[in-house]
């Protein structure tokens, strides 16, 4: 590795395209240059951080000659934020970009043969279209360029909004941010002020002390609208309501209730946004933000809110996953049921095993069971499995409440249940459904598919890379008939992206 001495500045580099993980590269010397922030076109002198056998790194260091496609972005925060790389995309630029990634993954890694992929779905909404964020609090911001360390206050060091890329211990004070409506930036904005009015102490990430560790905002597609404040230790201090010790109902009900500071600002957030169907706290000693193992209590209105996709509606609790993109998702999940009733039709030159009328579908990895529900109309029977036992109690919810009742779900880890003994006692699936994680699937449940042999298999991934990996398993036996890209995130690198699958003959 070249010593720091060796890293040169490189001076009027041509950028020439759009490459992997929100970069832009050049070729200098024989050698691939990456480098984030800049756009095809542009003239750019880079530093060079990171020098390898076949490539380097760098950061732009300043703008020669701005490329005619170079958009100014639209964030304020862009450049000191982590998310939203791409905003001085154009956003056709970005989609381009998006469908060569899963062309190039696809093809590179799996070495698999692949179809003409169909023009990726991009999104009508290209900002102010997740339905979830959440923020940080944080005693020490990260400050920004031109600020003296010397001249901050206290007060002003807090900062609530995004984790500063690669520093677990500093948060971007955000101030207005593109990605959700209102009241998102309202909500994030009067907690800041209120805590700082108050006194409030912002957590310290280090030490791990302070009231207010994090926020987190649902907005949903039928307006309805939950927050949930997550509070440090601090917040087991003293009941609000002194426990009637004759009645247990109450003395329970009061050891739940935070700290006067804490409940006081829920208090507030109430009367400043009476829109808020569902305002829950938490309060977490633990050393991450994760709130999965912890439990969650309502101090105002509902326990949830609900989502509507076509006739079917889906409960959303404070802990539920649900595809933060809602009107993407749709068009997502309606990809996945067209090819699951295969109406992309099959190859005349080629047999394929054929899939009965109601077939029998399996949904892996299916969270909170939106699609299992989805596909339910085309199946007489709908198997969901996941690792989180929270999301198949909401899986069971969304059934009862939708009144399906072909539906199943199990809780645990894949490779441990699905196993043949289930696949006997469920019924053999003629197609499966995969939405994984980012990591892909377990060698041993590629293996269990290849024995159940199903003559259709859709797989959904948010990362081709590892999309790709899994189905060269699968090349021997299937046959890819479609490939469609999805845009869920305008504004960066990520892709989601669905693969149909055929059995042969």
């Amino acid at each position: 590795m070249a010593r720091k001495k060796d890293k040169p500045l490189l001076e009027n580099v041509l950028i020439e395209t759009v490459a992997a993980e929100g970069n832009c590269l050049a070729h200098i010397d024989g050698k691939v240059l990456f480098v984030p922030q800049t756009v095809p076109g542009d003239v750019v002198d880079v530093q060079v951080t990171r020098v390898r056998k076949g490539y380097m790194e760098g950061y732009l260091k300043r703008i020669v000659s701005p490329s005619p496609s170079r958009l100014q972005p639209v964030c304020q925060h862009y450049g000191d934020c982590g998310g939203c790389k791409w905003q001085i995309l154009p956003y056709q630029m970005q989609l381009a970009a998006k469908q060569q990634q899963v062309v190039d993954q696809l093809t590179r890694i799996g070495h698999l043969q692949l179809p003409e992929i169909s023009p990726i779905l991009g999104s009508e909404k290209i900002y102010f279209y997740r339905n979830k964020l959440e923020f940080t609090f944080s005693s020490r911001r990260w400050l920004l360029r031109g600020e003296d360390p010397e001249a901050v206050s206290a007060d002003d060091r807090c900062g609530l909004g995004f984790h500063v890329g690669g520093m677990f211990d500093k948060v971007l004070d955000i101030q207005y941010c593109h990605l959700q409506d209102e009241p998102s930036n309202a909500i994030r904005n009067f907690v800041r002020s209120y805590a700082r009015q108050h006194g409030l102490s912002f957590f310290d990430l280090r030490e791990q002390t302070g009231l207010m560790r994090t926020v987190i905002v649902r907005t949903a597609s039928t307006s309805e609208l939950m927050l949930t404040v997550v509070f440090g230790p601090e917040a087991l201090a003293q009941s609000l309501v002194p426990a009637d010790a004759g009645d247990p109902i109450a003395a329970s009900a009061a050891t739940l209730l935070p700290s006067s500071a804490a409940a006081l600002l829920l208090d507030a957030l109430v009367k400043e946004f009476p829109q808020i169907t569902s305002l829950n706290y938490v309060i977490n000693s633990k050393k991450n933000d994760s709130i999965n193992d912890l439990e969650t209590h309502v101090w105002h209105g509902r326990d949830c809110i609900y989502e509507q996709m076509e006739n079917l509606r889906f409960k959303i609790g404070p802990k539920s996953f649900y595809q933060t993109n809602s009107a993407q998702a749709y068009r997502l999940y309606s990809v996945v049921r067209s090819f699951a009733k295969d109406e992309r039709g099959l190859s005349s030159d080629k047999k394929y095993v054929t899939v009965p009328d109601n077939p029998v579908i399996y949904d892996l990895y299916t969270g909170t069971g939106t699609i299992a529900l989805f596909l339910s109309g085309i199946a007489s029977k709908v198997v969901g499995i996941e690792y989180v036992p929270e999301a198949i109690e909401d899986a069971r919810s969304n059934a009862k409440l939708n009144n399906v009742n072909n539906t199943v779900f199990y809780a645990g880890d894949m490779k441990d249940i699905l196993n043949p003994s289930f696949i006997q006692a469920n019924g053999r699936p003629s197609t499966v459904i995969l939405d994984p994680p980012r990591a892909g699937i377990h060698p041993d449940v590629a293996k269990v598919l290849l024995d159940a042999a199903p003559a259709r298999i859709v797989y959904v991934s948010c990362n081709p890379a590892s999309q790709a990996r899994d189905l060269e398993a699968f090349a021997g036996d299937y046959d890819i008939l479609a490939v469609q890209p999805v845009d869920m995130f305008p504004q960066t690198h990520h892709v989601e992206n669905v693969v149909f699958m055929a059995r042969k003959a």
